[in-house]
């Protein structure tokens, strides 16, 4: 006997094919973003097969909400990373005498 239901693949192509006509009223630069989030909730075919109690296209988005923040926590460790590291630079020995913060100060003393 065959499957009853389609595969996850089978279903998330399904509903990829029904957001065309959406997906070709958006401009340019929108049609880039939502081809991303897709791509984004297609690597997690596999785990949303275990996920049949949702709908098809709750599936999607929670996959492409999983992409989202794992691009916001990469984003948030990397500014992180770049106080820590402006930081370190401040706090980083100084070297100011008062020549160096007013050059012609003393010029001409001995």
């Amino acid at each position: 006997m065959g499957r009853t239901l389609p595969s996850i693949t089978q279903t998330f192509l399904a509903e990829q094919e029904s957001l065309a006509r959406f997906r070709r009223a958006l401009r340019r630069e929108d049609q880039i973003a939502l081809d991303d989030l897709l791509a984004a909730s297609r690597r997690h075919l596999a785990a949303a097969a275990y996920a049949s109690h949702l709908m098809p296209f709750e599936i999607m988005l929670l996959a492409m909400l999983v992409e989202e923040h794992k691009e916001l926590m990469r984003l948030r460790d990397q500014v992180e990373d770049l106080l820590a590291a402006a930081d370190a630079r401040e706090a980083g020995p100084e070297v100011h005498t008062e020549r160096h913060l007013n050059p012609s100060a003393g010029e001409g003393e001995d």
